[in-house]
């Protein structure tokens, strides 16, 4: 579903520097990986890149067997609307929208029809438990509420591949846990390919494998 090849990617300013090198990664529909490395070893702008948002330097990325180098801007931010689901480490969910309305958002976004939106959103709200707080603002939520509802719009419009980018990291450990398994058990449920990034080695293993990002690229993690 997912398929990177010897991508390279560097950055100018503030200091010249190659953030990523020769980075080649398989994700297969229905498979969840876990990308570790250390802080600045270039996690996130990976994410960046395989989304779209980031132009690499040199190799190749495809999504669903669609080359991203061929797309300009306009068709790779529809792919992003319409194959890819994001889960961010601040939640980013808009505090002046409901609940139901910040995971209704990517449906409208894709001109879904209204008369498809309310169940959709429904049965998302209940699969992370929180049909009762469909109501509910931003604001009145805890940060594990508000995590489940950023990953059921990351989810609502059935995207191929979903992006988690230190999903847990402003968790507490006993919730942290608590969203990874949704997390998992959502991705896999849904048939699509799942990357998490992340420094926690006990988030990486509730993944299927974990990847450590290094300078010289990507590497599976022995014995994690």
């Amino acid at each position: 579903m997912l398929s990177l090849q010897a991508v390279s990617k560097s950055f100018a300013a503030p200091r010249p520097r190659t953030v990523l090198r020769d980075v080649s990664l398989q994700v297969e529909s229905g498979e969840y990986v876990a990308i570790m490395g250390e802080s600045g070893s270039g996690k996130s702008t990976l994410l960046n890149v395989i989304a779209g948002l980031e132009r690499p330097d040199a190799g190749s990325i495809r999504i669903s067997g669609v080359d991203l180098s061929t797309l300009d801007d306009d068709a790779a931010a529809k792919l992003r609307r319409t194959r890819i689901g994001f889960v961010f480490q601040a939640f980013h969910l808009l505090p002046y929208l409901s609940v139901q309305a910040n995971v209704a958002l990517p449906l409208v976004l894709n001109r879904v029809p209204d008369r498809e939106i309310e169940p959709r959103v429904a049965e998302l709200l209940a699969a992370v438990g929180l049909r009762d707080l469909s109501s509910s603002f931003p604001r009145q939520l805890s940060g594990g509420e508000m995590q489940r509802v950023a990953i059921a719009r990351a989810l609502v419009h059935r995207p191929a591949l979903v992006l988690a980018d230190e999903p847990t990291g402003n968790l507490d450990a006993g919730t942290a846990a608590q969203v990874l398994t949704l997390l998992r058990e959502q991705v896999k449920g849904a048939g699509a390919a799942g990357i998490l990034v992340t420094h926690s080695l006990t988030a990486a293993r509730s993944a299927d494998r974990i990847e450590l990002l290094t300078e010289s690229g990507l590497a599976p993690m022995r014995n994690p």
